[in-house]
């Protein structure tokens, strides 16, 4: 079974595929296919967030590909899309991030970026995965000389910051917006805060003292109540909330109201075509977008096409159409203009500019989106069903929701997480009343149907 999901490889530490074990041949794996495509010693940058584990994978990864003849580069903790920014500057071969995102400490990933700040194609996961799983490579190691050599970086930080700040106009400034920060105990619990100072906001910031095991712990882009309170409290304009490496953002209007990453999209959307910078005026969301969302861009001229969730499939959408912005619901927001993934603090600075340029309030801004009732819902799947079971299990359930989708208004999005293991429903429906009923009654499918006695 593969072990690369939506966003690379993840799992509890210490439980497979997370083991030091599995980590010092992906870094083997990774740097054996680029000394093969490469005439010269292979360059990779690590980064990491703030869990207690990246010590662990870390130090596993730089063993592997440093064992294999590949130089490595240690950055420390910083956000993932720093590191698909820093690929590029430093002109390095690849760049992997140790990150879990939004789960709990006691999980942790890896995410593998090429060289040209990209996550990898699913033919080189699979390649990876095939020389994870052999276990006769690798049949011919670098001795001596050809060893690889481990560095650290010092001032990853300061260039990502100055990097962002390059994506405004040079006498832009935030003088006058009060904003607190929440960066989740995570990757940018110096940077946005730093960034904002450096701007002129008034910056207030809260969950910025990572100790290893706090990181998402009820704060952050999953748990904004904390944040909503300071934001009331502190009569701030503006809330900014990451996830663990701060590669999403969720805003808090100076209301106190939640706007995540379909308003965020549609704002910037609406104001990238104002300045007739939108290419093809079109946007690239996911099947969890809203439909709300996608009636009020039609009405202002704007497309929306639809991926599988995932920021990747986004990306790949975005470069298939030649599209230049794209995101998630949940905060992944893709601006190809700057940078070739989702960029939290980018994200965060492009909509304060956006607030402080029109002079009007955040709250204002989503007076006009009106978004369809929806409801979500996670269902964990039992430890000893296999992938092939879940997908049958999936397949049963969509197969009896269809028919009760079709006396909707609106729409039943059921899939398995990449990341977790759970199925995860939507429901969306313009009648409030009705999602609660048609909930239930898939929860009530979901549950029999993964029952293994009914997988067949």
């Amino acid at each position: 079974m593969g072990i690369f999901g939506t966003d690379g490889i993840r799992g509890t530490i210490n439980n497979y595929p997370m083991t030091p074990e599995v980590c010092l041949k992906a870094g083997m794996a990774l740097c054996y296919i680029l000394r093969q495509r490469l005439s010269h010693k292979p360059k990779l940058l690590i980064g990491k967030d703030t869990r207690i584990s990246g010590y662990v994978i870390e130090s596993a990864l730089t063993a592997g590909i440093t064992s294999m003849g590949g130089d490595v580069y240690l950055v420390g903790p910083i956000p993932t899309p720093a590191i698909a920014f820093l690929v590029k500057s430093m002109r390095v071969d690849a760049g992997i991030v140790i990150s879990a995102s939004h789960n709990p400490f006691s999980d942790n990933g890896i995410k593998i970026f090429s060289n040209e700040g990209f996550k990898l194609t699913e033919e080189l996961e699979r390649e990876i995965e095939r020389l994870i799983d052999d276990k006769s490579f690798p049949t011919k190691r670098p001795v001596a000389k050809e060893l690889g050599k481990a560095y650290r970086i010092e001032d990853a930080q300061g260039r990502y910051i100055e990097f962002i700040k390059s994506t405004l106009p040079k006498d832009a400034n935030f003088e006058g917006l009060k904003v607190v920060i929440d960066p989740a105990n995570g990757a940018a619990y110096k940077i946005t805060p730093t960034l904002f100072h450096e701007l002129g906001a008034e910056v207030i910031t809260i969950n910025d003292k990572p100790d290893g095991l706090n990181i998402n712990k009820e704060c952050g882009a999953l748990y904004p109540e904390s944040l909503i309170k300071t934001v009331k409290e502190t009569k701030a304009n503006l809330g900014i909330a990451h996830d663990g490496d701060a590669d999403r953002t969720i805003l808090i209007d100076e209301k106190g109201n939640i706007v995540d990453g379909d308003f965020i999209l549609t704002i910037l959307a609406e104001q990238l075509k104002k300045d007739r910078k939108l290419r093809k005026n079109t946007v690239v969301a996911t099947v969890m977008t809203n439909m709300g969302v996608e009636n009020y861009l039609k009405n202002i001229g704007i497309k929306l096409i639809r991926t599988k969730v995932g920021d990747k499939y986004v990306v790949e959408e975005m470069l298939k159409g030649g599209y230049n912005l794209g995101g998630e619901q949940s905060g992944h927001i893709i601006c190809m203009d700057y940078t070739n993934t989702g960029d939290g603090p980018i994200t965060a600075v492009q909509m304060a500019y956006i607030i402080k340029k029109n002079k009007i309030p955040l709250s204002e801004l989503t007076t006009d989106i009106h978004r369809y009732p929806q409801v979500l819902k996670n269902i964990r799947i039992p430890e000893h069903l296999s992938k092939e079971e879940i997908n049958r299990a999936v397949k049963k359930i969509l197969q009896k929701a269809s028919l009760i989708e079709k006396d909707m208004n609106g729409r039943i999005i059921i899939r398995p997480s990449g990341t977790e293991p759970k199925i995860r429903i939507m429901v969306e429906d313009e009648n409030p009343e009705r999602l609660r009923i048609v909930l239930a009654e898939i929860e009530e499918i979901a549950y029999k149907v993964l029952d293994k006695s009914k997988i067949n």
